[in-house]
């Protein structure tokens, strides 16, 4: 924001500085109050107490029960696959020894064959299986 200084004479000879806001116009307001300064009702109020919707303006809507239980069956299944599948990866010989990706790149491979890699990579299909289990837990009773 570019701000302009300009010295401003009061009646007894004294120079004051003031500092004002130079903005361009596509910029938009940076403060903007919002709360009303009065107890007035605001223009899209009827009574005082209730807005009444201003155009442009939609009414929160609700999802639907049955929409929130399929995308929680779904989120649940596609984590339970995916934690499956990590944590076998590493023990399947035709997945994980036979990988394009690691016979291209035999550092890679020599790591990848270590027990400690294949341990944490198995650990991470775990954590998978028991976020999806949490999940359809904690949603059950909802």
């Amino acid at each position: 924001m570019a701000n302009a200084c300009e010295a401003v004479e009061d009646g007894g000879g004294v120079r004051n500085l003031s500092v004002r806001n130079l903005r361009m116009s596509q910029q938009p307001e940076s403060i903007s109050p919002s709360l009303p300064a009065g107890p007035a009702p605001q223009p899209g109020q009827v009574d005082g107490s209730v807005p009444a919707l201003v155009a442009g303006e939609h009414a929160a809507q609700r999802i639907p029960r049955w929409l929130e239980r399929a995308e929680l069956f779904l989120r649940v299944l596609l984590r339970m696959y995916i934690g499956l599948a990590v944590c076998c990866a590493p023990w399947w010989h035709m997945f994980w020894d036979q990988n394009p990706l690691f016979l291209q790149f035999p550092l890679l491979s020599s790591f990848a064959a270590n027990g400690a890699v294949k341990g944490v990579v198995s650990g991470l299909g775990l954590l998978n299986l028991w976020i999806a289990f949490h999940d359809a837990v904690r949603h059950r009773d909802e």
